[in-house]
């Protein structure tokens, strides 16, 4: 539901025009130095209005700790971390309650819950939320440091054009929102972490990245172009002893355990569901279809904001592992 993880444990709450969002960090090792200026350049990238095509909508973001650090460290006690809402227009929400959005939760959490869910601003299903697991992302990160371990993400396509520019450009003209492709790369990772079968490394992370809003698919290596390459081609040569390969078809997982080479996957994001656009959707009062348009603040294009969010989580699942494995004992 809300928790992922087994040793390094996170549980994410709070909704997008609540009174905060916030995460709660279990198992993170006891003497990590921490503090609120760790979280600025991940939190900075992550934000709308920062960049081109991203929803006007800022806040201020600064983490609020409230258990699990004492003098700059972390204690070894769950870790907690507020981020206050404070700059909402939840009327924008109020007047299209009628119609459920096309590709937002709206019905589904309405059926779901029967009607008592936070529908301002997409509640507890917002985009909002990924700002806690960016924040558990930072701490991850830090840990995963201390073994020399350090994941990258970066955007390959932006509605279908390899240059981002030119992508936000058609969906500026066409007035519309577009989607993207990223790509993350983890450097340093040993040989041996995750399982076969339920808990490989190619479920675990596909667990935690479809926690992001708008992610629709993920490919591991050469994914998807495998199915038209013959074996021989697709097969990684080892090179030597410590398992490096010549080649990286297998994105550095093989058996569902990583095999000492790069760690490589990319996700596909869809467009922006809040599109300016006129859309078809049925209204629940009048029992009636009909013509509408969303109104808000919403991103031109998601993908934008999405690589360091897949950098977080990708790190909270590495450091999981890592941890599962007594790869990272203590932090001194």
């Amino acid at each position: 539901m809300n928790s992922l993880g087994q040793l390094f444990r996170i549980h994410i709450f709070g909704e997008s025009h609540g009174e905060s969002v916030g995460i709660v960090i279990d198992g993170c090792p006891a003497g990590l130095p921490i503090s609120e200026a760790d979280f600025t350049e991940d939190i900075e990238r992550r934000k709308g209005g920062v960049q081109k095509g991203t929803t006007p909508r800022k806040e201020d973001d600064l983490p609020i700790f409230k258990s699990g650090i004492f003098n700059d460290k972390t204690t070894g006690a769950p870790i907690t971390i507020l981020f206050e809402n404070n700059n909402t227009r939840s009327g924008d929400y109020e007047k299209q309650r009628a119609v459920p959005r096309p590709g937002h939760a709206d019905f589904t959490a309405n059926v779901k819950y029967g009607g008592h869910e936070d529908f301002r601003g997409g509640g507890h299903f917002s985009g909002r939320l990924t700002v806690c697991l960016v924040a558990a992302g930072v701490i991850a990160k830090k840990i995963l440091a201390t073994a020399d371990i350090k994941a990258v993400a970066k955007i390959t396509e932006i509605g279908g054009e390899t240059d981002p520019e030119k992508g936000l450009e058609k969906a500026i003209e066409a007035k519309d929102s577009v989607g993207g492709i990223v790509e993350c790369t983890v450097t340093g990772l040993p040989v041996g972490l995750g399982e076969h079968f339920f808990d490989s490394v190619e479920s675990l992370i596909s667990h935690a990245v479809f926690a992001i809003p708008a992610v629709r698919g993920i490919e591991f290596g050469t994914g998807f172009a495998a199915a038209s390459m013959f074996g021989v081609e697709h097969n990684d040569p080892i090179a030597d002893a410590s398992g490096k390969t010549t080649t990286n078809h297998a994105g550095g997982v093989v058996g569902g355990i990583t095999n000492g080479n790069d760690l490589v996957y990319r996700i596909a994001v869809k467009p922006t569901s809040s599109t300016p656009k006129e859309q078809v959707s049925w209204n629940r009062e009048t029992n009636q279809t009909e013509t509408f348009s969303v109104k808000g603040r919403h991103d031109l294009c998601i993908a934008l904001r999405v690589p360091v969010i897949l950098e977080a989580v990708t790190a909270i699942i590495m450091t999981d592992l890592m941890l599962l494995e007594q790869r990272i004992k203590r932090i001194i």
